[in-house]
């Protein structure tokens, strides 16, 4: 609660007059950089030529509309919408447990969203049954969901008292689910032959290498869902910050309140895991670093998160393409190791102040 209430008269809400131009044009500016640059690099004019209409000519060279349309734009784009939703469900999650500790990754929803998505993955390449193609399609994705809620329920349940929401249960029940997921995720991958083990290895790790049109439009529509529901819910979100009880007093129902972002939240992590694989910690560091510009009100805090996590991880993913080049990194690789530096520094914080 205090790292919130530190926010809570701070003047920098004057920043949001600006800020808005300023996110925008970053996320243009890091889309740019994620379609010109790679072991490739291509000229900007050359990339705006190849993504002009298609009832416009183009001027670019054929390998360069190849690379950009083809694989670019589309990691582009996924990479925009899974960082926009895991932003926005780390700032409900950290506004429902009333502690920006709270994350997807750090808690365990995404470990449950990847034992989900990883029984989908090998389960029903073992079984080989002959499902519709979009049956197929939509089994990782629910079955991630599934898991995300299930452990976003059990975790929620565990760190919470009748006192309120202790942050040591709630990291100490993440450990567990964590450590379960794995064992799970761990006897799918000794089922598994070898092409479904090198899958769930580099899924397990995270990339938005296989970003495909269909798992682009799951992740925009989930995107959208998610930002009109979580607008919808700001100002019940900020009555939260004051406590349970007072949430109550102002006409909220606390209880409904909370089932409803706990089921959007684990639709968006699982979503978000489904598409892209485990990417920890943007969750974490955008909606704090947000809240330290703008204070804890969420009719601010949700969208700007959403902005600037599509930039991180637009940039995370650049890292992940240019740092041994021609190789690749796993972004879940570059993003932890951005993000547990910052992880680290929030417990010096914590510990500070209960000392």
């Amino acid at each position: 609660m205090s790292l919130f209430s530190q926010h809570s008269a701070n003047p920098n809400a004057l920043f949001s007059g600006w800020l808005l131009p300023v996110a925008l044009l970053v996320l243009l500016a890091t889309a740019l950089l994620s379609v010109t640059q790679g072991p490739m690099s291509i000229p900007v004019s050359d990339a705006l030529s190849a993504l002009l209409p298609f009832n416009f000519e183009s001027d670019a060279p054929a390998h360069y509309q190849l690379v950009v349309t083809g694989i670019r734009l589309p990691r582009t784009l996924l990479c925009i919408a899974v960082g926009a939703i895991l932003a926005m469900c780390g700032a409900v999650m950290q506004g429902l447990f009333r502690n920006p500790l709270a994350d997807p990754g750090i808690i365990g929803v995404s470990s449950g969203s990847a034992a989900g998505a990883a029984i989908a993955i090998v389960l029903l390449g073992l079984v080989n049954w002959q499902l519709p193609e979009f049956i197929s399609a939509l089994a990782v994705p629910l079955f991630a969901f599934i898991g995300g809620f299930v452990t976003t329920v059990l975790v929620y349940r565990l760190g919470t008292t009748p006192n309120g929401t202790s942050v040591v249960m709630m990291l100490l029940a993440g450990i567990a689910v964590g450590a379960l997921s794995g064992a799970g995720i761990g006897l799918l991958s000794y089922l598994a032959n070898d092409q479904m083990l090198r899958d769930l290895s580099l899924w397990q790790m995270g990339s938005l290498a296989g970003a495909t049109w269909s798992n682009i439009v799951l992740a925009f529509v989930t995107l959208a869902i998610l930002l009109v529901v979580f607008m919808r819910k700001a100002q019940a979100l900020n009555a939260l910050l004051l406590g349970e009880a007072e949430a109550g007093h102002l006409g909220i129902q606390v209880q409904k309140l909370k089932s409803q972002l706990i089921f959007f939240t684990a639709l968006g992590v699982g979503i978000a895991v489904s598409v892209s694989g485990l990417i920890g910690f943007v969750g974490l560091v955008v909606p704090h670093l947000i809240r330290m510009l703008l204070g804890p009100n969420h009719q601010r805090l949700i969208p700007y998160s959403a902005l600037l996590g599509a930039a991180l991880l637009l940039l995370a993913d650049l890292l992940s393409r240019l740092v041994i080049s021609p190789a690749e990194l796993p972004v879940g690789i570059v993003t932890a190791l951005v993000g547990a530096p910052f992880f680290i520094f929030l417990l010096l914080q914590q510990r500070q102040r209960i000392a």
